[in-house]
């Protein structure tokens, strides 16, 4: 499936183009000729055709009950996607099948007449979906109830502001009993207590009612909790799909490829009298930096440094950081475990991280180098970035991330009374 767009204009934008369309497509049965000058919609550069393609050979196999997360940069093509999927717009080319009753929910005030109430809306709205009027009926006090707008129920919905009109929308998508539910990311319009009871519906639409919910999003802890599938696009195509926390990792990471083993004969990073030479994370006992980390290995750290000048009080600390960028703990070489008095010359440096600490995923690590305690006089970010693999891909199979950044394994006991 792919969706072609002309830049700036409506239609073809001349009468020759037009003609030359009709007498090619009507009259030849043949391919639309302006489908062949399209190019890739990477909104940030300049393009020499006008015509853009906002997807471009779109394959997807979509099971009931899956929860699928679309992720990807603005103008990546989501939004395109969903109007196809919703029947919206129609494809360029390709063809979509599905089965069952779709409720869509794309932007504020999807389907509602500003000068009606939410009563009216309400009515209409679900006499569009395809809902009679005595299942409106039936259902509408729970749809009031959910959006929590019962007071300006019989209020004209141009009064209402954005997130009343969305808390309005959603609770008709929710309740008409759909079989595919397509919500695009203006639930990010919502307050925390509305985008969280939005999100337990749909996950008791998806889990236990076996529906299937398209879910668009740029919170991707949203995406996370409530998807089990996830699909990223990048310039109108599809650059990734399978399990959601994969999707999400690469496209997390994007562009920052940081090798987790860096090595410097003319040091880059170096400041009042510090110089660091290699900085570097492997699985403990090998050499090789480049053999994977599981989660059940011990993880070594390497920091080899020089010290043009002699420090009575010095240590390192590391903080580590997800692959959202948010720091989850630190460690710090101090008097713990090593002197603090430093004279001039070369250093090694090791911290171990124990097996069965860290979570599968993408780590990062900033470096601080501190003197007297306190005095704080280099800091270096994402210095060097490691993976941590899931630990039954050794064995050819798959494990559901668990929630957080580390699951230390703890010690359990158990009798039986």
């Amino acid at each position: 499936m792919s969706k072609q767009y002309r830049l700036g204009v409506v239609s073809t934008g001349t009468l020759s183009h037009d003609l030359n369309r009709f007498w090619t497509m009507k009259i030849m049965h043949k391919e639309d000729p302006y489908l062949k000058i399209g190019e890739v919609n990477d909104r940030s550069a300049k393009g020499d055709s006008e015509y853009v393609w906002a997807l471009k050979d779109i394959n997807m196999e979509i099971r009931q009950g899956d929860v699928v997360g679309i992720i990807g940069k603005n103008g990546a093509g989501k939004s395109t996607l969903l109007k196809l999927l919703s029947r919206v717009t129609t494809p360029t080319t390709g063809s979509i099948k599905y089965k069952g009753r779709i409720a869509s929910l794309l932007e504020v005030g999807t389907g509602f007449h500003p000068e009606l109430t939410g009563r009216e809306n309400i009515y209409m709205n679900g006499a569009i979906m395809g809902m009679s009027k005595s299942e409106i009926t039936r259902k509408l006090d729970e749809i009031v109830d959910f959006s929590g707008c019962e007071r300006y129920l019989d209020t004209p919905v141009k009064r209402y502001s954005s997130g009343m009109t969305v808390r309005l929308g959603f609770a008709v998508a929710a309740h008409i009993d759909p079989d595919i539910l397509v919500v695009d990311e203006v639930l990010a319009v919502g307050d925390a207590e509305f985008q969280k009871k939005a999100i337990g519906k749909m996950q008791d639409v998806s889990k236990g009612e076996g529906r299937t919910v398209l879910f668009v999003s740029h919170n991707m802890a949203s995406v996370k909790s409530l998807c089990n599938v996830g699909y990223r696009l990048q310039n109108g195509l599809v650059a990734d799909a399978g399990d959601i926390d994969t999707v999400v990792s690469h496209y997390l990471r994007g562009d920052n490829q940081i090798a987790n083993h860096k090595i410097w004969k003319e040091p880059e990073v170096k400041k009042n009298g510090f110089e660091l030479l290699e900085f570097g994370v492997r699985k403990k006992g090998s050499s090789d930096f480049s053999e994977p980390i599981s989660m059940i290995n011990e993880t070594e750290i390497v920091i080899r440094y020089r010290l043009t000048k002699s420090f009575k009080q010095f240590h390192l600390t590391l903080h580590y950081k997800n692959e959202q960028g948010q720091r989850i703990f630190s460690s710090s070489g101090c008097e713990r475990c090593i002197a603090l008095q430093h004279e001039e010359g070369e250093y090694l440096q090791t911290c171990t991280i124990p097996g069965d600490f860290l979570n599968w995923g993408n780590y990062s690590l900033d470096l601080f180098v501190v003197e007297d305690r306190k005095n704080v006089f280099l800091v270096e970010g994402d210095v060097v970035s490691f993976t941590v693999s899931n630990k039954m891909e050794e064995i050819g199979a798959f494990m559901g991330r668990e929630p957080g950044d580390v699951t230390p394994k703890f010690i359990f006991d158990e009798v039986k009374l």
